[in-house]
């Protein structure tokens, strides 16, 4: 009898330990340790923390075994042979697991104290087959903890059936949840094999199929961390080569298929509005940066994929962002319109001009493509519009100005009656913000403008960082609506500058455009932020 079961035994009013934690990893002996600990220091609740390696060559399986050595709870499996995905070693662990609940966890990432704890009292207090906790992805060095799907972890909540919340499907992680281990085995719910990316949308999907009851708790339950400066990116962050792209198309293809086998027709609708709206969408800001031949590749896979869908897919919400930049996918054989698409794809959407008229006045994407009707944006509410900002910035002696132009689209600005603008630069690390100012919108040629300084000292005083634009447009029957505002990128307005402060001495200011084409500001106070950034900029360009 190991410890934690000697102790429950010792003391009746502490439950069995009951969860597995299944941790799998290849070659990452720089944390898989980490992730290990973390699961045993859950405490009583973990019966068994099995740890499978996938034949690593770097010495990660000795550094286990020597865990192992000392801790009766841990198991480690080595595999023979590389499986090249996740998949495999999961079902591996999955197979050994004698535990009346499993949880899965990657190498890379930990679970925070408690998550056990939560989630098994969850799913035992509800008799549920599956329960749910809020996972944060942690950007490291900066720290910055972004909530991954906070919609669906906002209350402590039990479905009885999936489809009563269809926002389950968005959720497609599986190392977030507990699972009834028997659950899991009565229905063969089994990850794909091999090299599968993105298997667990595919093992999400077979886990909806399947009809479980489950409860969903607001409690942080899993970190997972965000290396992107890492010499070996993860799956979801190494995106430049189009067999990415393929491998997600596929496990989005399957996890339709499987619901819709099951006879979950709604959550099947769901998921492929999710491949619309997320997918599609993240993939399509980031075109500009590949070459002609990934772009050509990547249209040619994208249209096969949209062809599949059928006319209900595209009549369900036909304004929304990611069912209009389909539709232009689907309509044109070669690529185009990029930098369109591109805002168009932003988060919130911006649909960029030109904004053309089919012969009947129709609103269309274009005058070659007037298939591609704009219609539905007619009817659309204002704070839900994709609404189209250019922001200019210009350093100069005391600070630096910020310029906004608002544009039409076709009519219904107008008649909403554009009133100010409320400017906020948020600080990417930590959220916060740092000044707010609101200046109001005048008509001018067609648009309205607006006009603000930038308080470059408050922007310099946690030190070195990045700032993102946020802007809210007000109307004047008192109807808001978020937007970001497109960088101009016209000769010099994306120019670095050194402008002086009486508190820093010199700022270094650097406007520039994020991959959705939104304005971004980074900033370096004094000499020692300025050498900072010049030191970072050399790593950059020797790496």
């Amino acid at each position: 009898m190991n410890a934690a079961l000697m102790n429950a035994a010792q003391n009746p009013e502490r439950p069995l330990p009951q969860v597995a934690v299944v941790v799998i990893g290849y070659d990452d002996a720089a944390h898989v340790t980490d992730a290990v600990r973390s699961a045993l220091a859950q405490g009583p609740a973990v019966r068994e923390v099995v740890a499978v390696d996938d034949c690593s060559a770097d010495g990660s399986a000795d550094l286990l075994g020597r865990l192992a050595a000392s801790e009766p709870r841990l198991k480690v499996i080595r595999r023979r042979a590389n499986s090249g995905g996740c998949g495999t070693p999961r079902n591996t662990g999955l197979d050994a697991v004698t535990s009346p609940y499993v949880m899965f966890l990657d190498s890379d990432d930990v679970l925070p104290p408690g998550a056990v704890e939560a989630l098994l009292e969850a799913a035992t207090g509800a008799h549920a087959e599956v329960a749910s906790g809020l996972c944060v992805r942690r950007e490291l060095p900066s720290g910055r903890e972004v909530p991954w799907q906070p919609r669906l972890y906002a209350l402590h909540a039990v479905v009885p059936h999936p489809a009563q919340r269809p926002l389950l499907v968005h959720d497609t992680l599986c190392v977030n949840k507990l699972y009834r281990t028997g659950f899991l085995r009565e229905h063969g719910i089994r990850f794909p094999e091999g090299r599968f990316p993105y298997e667990d949308v595919v093992f999400t999907a077979r886990v909806l199929a399947a009809a479980p009851r489950i409860v969903l708790v607001p409690d942080r339950v899993y970190v997972w961390h965000v290396r992107r400066s890492a010499e070996r990116l993860s799956i979801s962050l190494d995106r430049a080569g189009v067999e990415n792209w393929r491998a997600r198309t596929e496990a989005c293809r399957q996890a339709y298929e499987v619901l819709l086998g099951a006879g979950q027709k709604e959550l099947a609708r769901v998921a492929r509005a999710k491949f619309l709206d997320h997918d599609l969408r993240m993939y399509v800001r980031e075109l500009g940066l590949r070459d002609a031949a990934y772009r050509r590749a990547w249209w040619e896979l994208t249209r096969a994929h949209l062809a599949e869908y059928d006319a209900d897919d595209w009549a369900r919400n036909p304004a929304a962002p990611g069912r209009l930049v389909g539709r232009v996918v689907l309509a044109s054989p070669e690529p185009r319109d990029l930098p369109r698409l591109r805002e168009l794809a932003a988060r919130p959407a911006r649909l960029y001009p030109p904004y053309a008229r089919a012969g009947d006045g129709t609103p269309v994407w274009s005058q070659d493509l007037p298939q591609v009707s704009l219609e539905p944006l007619l009817t659309r509410p204002v704070r839900a519009l994709p609404l189209a900002v250019d922001a200019e910035l210009r350093p100069h002696a005391r600070g630096a100005r910020l310029r906004l132009r608002l544009h039409e689209l076709y009519g219904r600005v107008a008649r909403a009656g554009p009133e100010a603008v409320e400017v906020e630069w948020r600080h990417r690390d930590d959220g916060g913000a740092a000044v707010r100012r609101t200046t109001a919108l005048v008509p001018s040629a067609g648009a309205w403008s607006a006009e603000t300084t930038v308080d470059l000292p408050a922007l310099a005083a946690p030190g070195v960082g990045t700032w993102d634009l946020r802007l809210r447009i007000r109307f004047r029957d008192g109807v808001s609506r978020d937007v970001t505002a497109h960088a101009l990128t016209g000769t010099g307005l994306l120019r670095r500058s050194a402008v002086p402060s009486a508190r820093h001495g010199v700022v270094l200011v650097q406007p520039y455009a994020t991959h959705s084409g939104a304005l971004a500001l980074r900033v370096a106070p004094g000499v020692r932020g300025v050498l900072s950034v010049v030191r970072g900029r050399l790593r950059r360009l020797l790496h």
